[in-house]
């Protein structure tokens, strides 16, 4: 099927894309299984932490304005009337001139407003009674952690369509959150076309290669916050490849197949768009490696048609399919982060189309600075091994040269996802 193709820019194939996302679904999960989840409500703090004044070190619990004029050579001398430990309490009162054992974390006893460490004190036996010799002035709320000094209750703590961290799982433990909502993980159908692909266990043949681009998406798939789907693989066969493909829609939120969307006689993939009645927004991007990338929709189904070349399948998923999803589960920084970088390679070809390079970036003396991974071809397979980086060069007559400043795209958002009280 030979169909018009007119290049449109990376931007406004993200903007065509972006311009009308269905909001995800949401459910509850227990703690224990919200790692890596993303929240569908802010977190407000329920109570104030600490809940209660505690001790931050072993020591003694005392009225700092016992100790007034306490000096190295006139100390006061405090009679110890109890002992407390973490997760204790003490419910006597507490009269002038008098202390309390206490241990890191433990609730101050009432009328106590200060501590004195273990080490600093000297500690007397008078009359069957146990005293402590205090040479110095213990300032009030000294060693004291306040309540409500770290969290004050009310306090927004982490937004929603944040990342659940290792972090944020403590927060919400300490909050007391056995569950929690999040957004449910949307199921990533992925389908590879082309008769010429094996499974990854089969033995190579002649002419034959290893169906490698779906393993690498599902990776992908998992590690932006959904569900992978391997749906297998379709042989080039239009009517075949129509009905597996109208029946895995019932089955999957979104849709990508790579392969069969270019011009070859098997490229099969733009008839079943039509067959299907779907939406075609784009079938050409001014961009390479990927400029087949072919993104289409069917009622509030994506299908994503990326290239069967490895480079270009990976890049396409990261500007299209990675910013839909992070959308459907609230995040609020769908798109790779972005930011400037020398470049440590020349590229002096003219280009009539945006590039995308591999790169691994690495700082020299606070420098950020872009060196290629390797081949920069639309198959290449190893440029993808240790990318951290894309390097975006736009259209250009004249090429690139080392030691030039360029904007980079980040491909991992490690970090950026963390927590903040406001």
């Amino acid at each position: 099927m030979l169909i018009k193709r007119n290049a449109i820019s990376i931007g406004e194939a993200v903007q065509k894309v972006m311009s009308d996302i269905e909001k995800g679904v949401t459910e509850k999960v227990t703690l224990v299984e919200a790692s890596d989840r993303y929240l569908a409500e802010d977190i407000v703090a329920n109570q104030d932490v600490p809940a209660f004044d505690r001790s931050l070190y072993d020591g003694y619990a005392i009225r700092s304005e016992d100790t007034k004029n306490a000096t190295n050579a006139y100390p006061v001398e405090l009679e110890v009337v109890g002992h407390i430990g973490a997760g204790a309490v003490f419910h006597n009162g507490i009269q002038p001139y008098q202390a309390v054992r206490i241990m890191t974390g433990a609730e101050m006893p009432e009328g106590c407003n200060a501590v004195i460490m273990l080490e600093h004190v000297k500690e007397l036996t008078k009359f069957d009674k146990d005293y402590i010799a205090v040479d110095r002035f213990i300032s009030e709320h000294e060693r004291v952690f306040k309540k409500g000094q770290e969290i004050q209750k009310g306090t927004y703590l982490v937004e929603k369509g944040t990342r659940i961290t290792p972090g944020i799982i403590a927060l919400l433990a300490t909050f007391g959150y056995s569950e929690v909502l999040v957004g449910k993980k949307p199921v990533v159908g992925v389908l590879a076309t082309g008769s010429e692909l094996l499974e990854i266990d089969e033995p190579l043949v002649p002419g034959k290669i290893r169906n490698s681009n779906s393993y690498m998406l599902m990776s992908q798939i998992e590690k932006v916050g959904a569900q992978p789907k391997y749906l297998g693989k379709l042989e080039d066969d239009l009517d075949k490849s129509f009905e597996v493909i109208r029946n895995e829609l019932e089955n999957v939120d979104i849709l990508i197949t790579t392969g069969g969307v270019s011009v070859g006689d098997y490229d099969y993939l733009p008839e079943i768009y039509d067959r299907l009645g779907a939406t075609v927004f784009f079938n050409k991007i001014a961009m390479r490696p990927g400029s087949v990338t072919t993104v289409a929709k069917l009622g509030r189904q994506f299908l994503f048609g990326l290239s069967g070349n490895p480079s270009a399948s990976f890049i396409g998923f990261e500007l299209f399919v990675r910013p839909v999803i992070r959308t459907m589960l609230n995040n609020k920084e769908p798109y790779l982060a972005s930011q400037k970088a020398i470049l440590e390679n020349s590229y002096p070809t003219p280009n009539a189309f945006a590039q995308l390079i591999r790169t691994k970036i690495e700082n020299h003396n606070s420098t950020v600075c872009a060196t290629s991974t390797g081949l920069n071809m639309s198959s290449s397979i190893t440029s993808l091994v240790g990318a951290d980086a894309l390097v975006v060069l736009p259209p250009t007559e004249s090429g690139y040269e080392k030691g030039e400043i360029v904007d980079i795209l980040l491909l991992s958002d490690e970090g950026q996802e963390d927590f903040s009280v406001v």
